[in-house]
């Protein structure tokens, strides 16, 4: 890794630090009270490095620019006490993995359970959710899902504010902690991927702008400033800086995979744009030896990025998260078209069923909510397993003003017809930590800034909503919880003791069944779809049908009414059924009349061929 610092075999230390728009680069060394400087050479394109006898494994350093100011490593791979202090020096390869046989799994075995590491348990650290990977070992998991751990500020945070991209956050535990996750996980036959941020810094912390100004580019703007310099001059190291982050993140913490965020706010007119070069050095550098899924989150709806090659294996990315099928199951449930739902407010049944036979509902039609821009490309042509489906995730929850679940906004019915939709479907389900068990708390949006950013962060979240209606007077905004508040965090710490109440376990177990029924029934059958028969078709108003030819040649049928009203006089044949929201319907071979929230799969196996 050209980032960082590189403990040799000789027992001294390699320093370097890309610092183009610096004169002079020391390292320092910390040593209880005293300091000891270290010149660095001047290198080219802007590197500055150093070899030395004086540091090993544990010692703290940072890097003082021209005689100046002091800053941490921007790649260190730990921050014991946080973004503005010296960094450490990391053994990469002092954990003693128990993982040397495990090689991922296929993706179409994907079962994706994401979750936020400080709120996830009450100790809110890797240890903690090692505690629970027995726990989502029943459930039926197959990944677990991070939310981004790249250090940030102070205490608490989403994970989308990261300034060191290389280091574990140090109130989640130490780097060796993180392995020890992994290592657990995948004794249980489970991958983890990690969520990382390629789109922006942090605000606090970050100091390239001191010595590496050329990280950033003001002929790109983005929610968060200047945008990163993927395409400009010096331009190389940053696209490498951030490729070599990719590579770190899934050999030395052995993750089986990336899920990008937002990568629609990375701006790059250069050709290959960072995204496929990111994936390309990833396909080359592990080939085919392990299972590595790199995943998008992508508002352009960017299909080219998910493309296979002639044996189905993705050029680039494996899946997309699809906002589309989301927020279309979102307005079904709850009636709300504010925001980014105004897009599915009308023609639900002919969306959902886009969705459901093609994948994106968006294939470059014009965005109301987008200022009737066109959006997205054609999706036909993937399989079904390149869009990861969920009916909640940290975004779409913690991103309402209050953070309210799904669970507070809709009937339980309602909430049991769309699990066995998308559990069901070929499409690879993610659930949101606690659904599993239908959690009732909020887990709304919160940080941890210092004085000179709390005011901000707060009047800046307020403001996000007042355009919505209910938050038009400054009194309704002033309700909306403070993010920097202690019992804002507080309140999205899943409480692990309401799980044994019968109300609760009743969902686990409907979450069990259905997972089971996807692992033993479509898992094995969901390989080699590309190009096979799919359809879907509205029969009501919200009343689908839909079908899929599965890569085994065997049938998966859906017939399901997602309203508040009863179809009658209809004639439905119904043979092999492998899952039925309501009692009774296996007793019959046809259907005449199909209850309100009602979801009824089948699964006819391929004709014997001789």
């Amino acid at each position: 890794m050209p980032f960082g610092t590189e403990l040799l075999d000789n027992g001294c230390v390699h320093f370097r630090l890309w610092a183009p728009g610096a004169e002079q680069v020391d390292v320092c060394l910390a040593d209880g009270g005293s300091q000891n400087i270290i010149s660095m050479t001047t290198e080219k394109e802007g590197w500055f490095g150093t070899i030395t006898n004086q540091a090993t494994t544990g010692s703290r350093y940072c890097y003082r620019i021209n005689g100046g100011i002091m800053v941490p490593d921007p790649a260190s791979r730990y921050q014991p006490q946080d973004v503005h202090k010296p960094s450490e020096v990391v053994d990469p390869h002092a954990y003693d993995w128990h993982d040397v046989a495990w090689c991922g799994l296929p993706w179409e075995e994907a079962i994706i359970y994401e979750l936020h590491v400080g709120t996830f348990t009450p100790e809110g650290n890797f240890s903690g959710v090692i505690k629970k990977l027995d726990y989502l070992k029943k459930l039926g998991v197959t990944a677990i899902e991070l939310m981004p751990v790249a250090d940030f500020p102070r205490a608490r945070n989403w994970g989308y504010d990261g300034v060191y991209l290389f280091a574990p956050d140090s109130i989640y535990g130490r780097p060796d902690d993180l392995k020890a996750l992994i290592d657990a996980a995948h004794a249980r036959e489970m991958m983890v991927f990690l969520d990382v941020v390629y789109n922006h810094f942090g605000p606090d912390g970050n100091y390239l702008h001191v010595y590496a100004p050329q990280f950033f580019t003001e002929r790109h703007q983005t929610p968060w400033g200047a945008g990163i310099n993927f395409d400009g001059k010096h331009s190389l190291w940053v696209r490498q800086f951030f490729i070599q982050n990719a590579l770190y993140w899934l050999e030395e913490y052995h993750f089986d995979g990336l899920r990008l965020d937002a990568v629609h706010a990375i701006l790059d007119d250069s050709r290959p744009d960072i995204l496929t070069e990111l994936a390309q050095h990833v396909h080359q550098y592990f080939g085919y030896n392990r299972h590595i899924h790199l995943i998008l989150e992508n508002d352009h709806n960017a299909s080219h990025y998910m493309t296979r090659d002639k044996d189905l294996r993705p050029f680039l990315y494996t899946a997309q998260w699809n906002d589309d099928l989301h927020h279309i199951m979102h307005v079904l449930l709850t009636g709300e078209s504010k925001g980014y739902y105004i897009d599915y407010a009308d023609e639900l049944s002919h969306l959902l069923c886009r969705c459901l036979k093609d994948g994106f509902a968006y294939q470059g039609e014009r965005s109301r909510y987008r200022d009737n821009q066109p959006r997205g490309e054609p999706s036909d042509q993937l399989p079904s397993t390149a869009f990861v489906s969920f009916l909640q995730n940290h975004d779409q929850v913690g991103n309402r003003a209050f953070g309210e679940r799904i669970s507070v906004l809709t009937e339980p019915e309602q909430i049991r017809a769309a699990m066995a939709l998308l559990l069901l479907a070929p499409h690879p389900p993610l659930l949101f930590m606690g659904q599993e068990w239908n959690c009732r708390q909020p887990f709304p949006f919160f940080c941890d800034f210092g004085p000179d950013l709390a005011d901000k962060v707060v009047a800046g979240r307020r403001q996000e909503f007042a355009r919505f209606p209910e938050f038009s007077e400054p009194a309704a905004r002033e309700k909306i919880p403070d993010p920097l508040d202690i019992q804002t965090f507080n309140a999205a710490v899943l409480d692990w003791s309401r799980i044994n109440q019968p109300d609760y376990m009743e969902w686990i177990d409907l979450h069990r069944e259905l997972i089971d029924l996807r692992r033993r029934e479509l898992i094995p059958r969901l390989s080699q779809m590309v190009g096979r028969r799919k359809a879907c078709s509205q029969i009501g108003d919200r009343t689908i049908a839909a079908n899929w030819v599965l890569g085994d040649g065997s049938e998966l049928s859906l017939f399901a009414n997602l309203g508040k009203d009863a179809l009658e006089d209809i004639d439905h044949p119904l043979d092999h059924i492998l899952y039925a929201t309501h009692d009774g319907l296996h007793r019959h071979s046809a259907i005449r009349q199909l209850p309100p929230w009602c979801v009824i799969w089948t699964l006819q196996a391929a004709a014997a061929t001789t």
